[in-house]
């Protein structure tokens, strides 16, 4: 056989094999078990499955477009190198659907754990209701899976993912060992904090008024410098506050209590704020949203424990001029008035009277003992509510996980009811289908 008939013959093969596996990934409605309790939102199902369906489609599209080309005259006079070239980006397209496919797997698999699915579900009702701001965008579904590492991360709806293609969902990695306390808050609500800042348009925004600082002497500019380089984290910080209070500061003091090297690395090439202060900040946003005398307090601590003493020098000076100019940037960010909010601050916004420290002291006393009350309040407002009351020592971490399991565990099963109710209150649609025809696969 020649080499050309032979390189057709065997990328034929193999495109032909790449169909076979494409036929194996089936719909996860179809391949993964859990309790229906545990199951992602109906919108964040229909996402994901559209999504595949439509990759899948594509990649079908494409092998069989690739398998044509080669029985066509055309490729006959291809070299082996045309036709080995035309099959790599096939190939290469196809393991980047996989990728994709995998990126929702560990979403959905998690979901069969015992425990932890359900939890996991109660986790996406907490992140829904945390990015929730109606009358100023359509927050997109959120699905949450558990991860090693002490850190969270999120993969934003509407953003590229690997291989191309916009996510459908948005995707928010926890770690484990936050499950379950109120902690876990913290770096959900940080997360969702990214999510809202790309949809309210917000880092465009800053930006340009944070640069407005740069000017005067160097010394003068370097804090402004980092606040802009910083400004994706803090503003996902900031939203943390607004929504669960204390608890966000708690949690974020909890991930970066780190050796002390770490906890005064000043990285110009990390998006991250030193951890000391990143802290600080926090501090400081808090004392701005919901005044209170704990915020001074939290600061005091976070410097008991890393003490300025012995820092060198340029590192203190710089430090010394964040804190300096950090009342200003925090007053900038509370007033900062984007487009999306039309007039309105972003502490207008978020900074809400049922989050301040007094009124979610009197609902702790007004809901202690009574977690039926609880769950059917709103999720991120509980998790302010008891962090505050772990902040006050009203409530030891025993209790504290306890109570949580339950309350995660009932609005992923009352999430789970209200789709039940809504789908037993919709008409029902009997499909129409003409004798002989055939049902496509997708």
């Amino acid at each position: 056989m020649a080499t050309a008939d032979w390189a057709r013959t065997m990328l034929e093969q193999e495109a032909r094999a790449l169909l076979t596996r494409l036929e194996r990934v089936q719909s996860f409605a179809l391949s993964e078990t859990m309790v229906p309790a545990a199951n992602l939102s109906v919108d964040a199902q229909v996402a994901i499955e559209r999504y595949l369906m439509h990759g899948r489609r594509t990649l079908r599209q494409l092998v069989g477009g690739y398998l044509a080309w080669l029985r066509s005259p055309m490729a006959i006079h291809a070299t082996p190198a045309e036709v080995q070239r035309r099959f790599t980006f096939v190939r290469l397209r196809f393991n980047a659907m996989l990728a994709q496919f995998d990126i929702f797997a560990d979403v959905v698999t998690q979901r069969s754990e015992r425990q932890n699915g359900v939890w996991l579900s109660g986790l996406d009702a907490v992140a829904a209701d945390a990015l929730a701001l109606p009358g100023y965008y359509d927050a997109p579904p959120v699905a949450c899976y558990l991860d090693r590492g002490h850190g969270a991360a999120i993969r934003r709806a509407r953003t590229r993912l690997p291989g191309g293609g916009e996510n459908p969902v948005a995707v928010i990695r926890v770690p484990r060992e936050r499950m379950v306390g109120s902690g876990i808050a913290s770096s959900l609500v940080h997360e969702v904090g990214h999510q809202a800042a790309e949809l309210l348009d917000l880092l465009p925004s800053l930006r340009p008024v944070l640069r407005g600082f740069w000017s005067g002497p160097p010394r003068q500019q370097l804090p402004w410098r980092c606040w802009d380089r910083w400004i994706s984290e803090i503003v996902a910080d900031f939203w943390a506050v607004g929504r669960v209070g204390v608890s966000a500061t708690l949690g974020l003091l909890a991930v970066v209590s780190l050796p002390r090297v770490f906890v005064f690395r000043l990285d110009f090439d990390d998006p991250h704020p030193a951890p000391w202060v990143r802290v600080r900040l926090s501090c400081a946003i808090g004392k701005a949203l919901y005044p209170d005398p704990q915020w001074d307090a939290l600061a005091q601590l976070w410097q008991s424990f890393y003490p300025l003493d012995g820092l060198d020098a340029p590192r203190r000076q710089l430090v010394a001029d964040l804190e300096a100019s950090m009342p200003g940037f925090v007053a900038l960010l509370v007033n900062h008035r984007p487009a999306a909010l039309r007039g309105r601050s972003l502490g207008e916004t978020l900074a809400v009277d049922a989050r301040q420290p007094a009124s979610l002291r009197e609902s702790w006393r007004a809901w202690r003992g009574r977690a039926h009350i609880m769950a059917q309040a709103s999720p991120s407002l509980v998790f302010a509510v008891i962090g505050q009351a772990r902040a006050d020592g009203r409530i030891s971490p025993e209790a504290e996980s306890q109570l949580l399991a339950g309350l995660l565990t009932s609005w992923a099963l009352r999430s789970t009811l209200d789709r039940s109710e809504i789908c037993a209150t919709q008409p029902t649609r009997h499909a129409t289908r003409t004798p002989g025809a055939v049902i496509s696969r997708s």
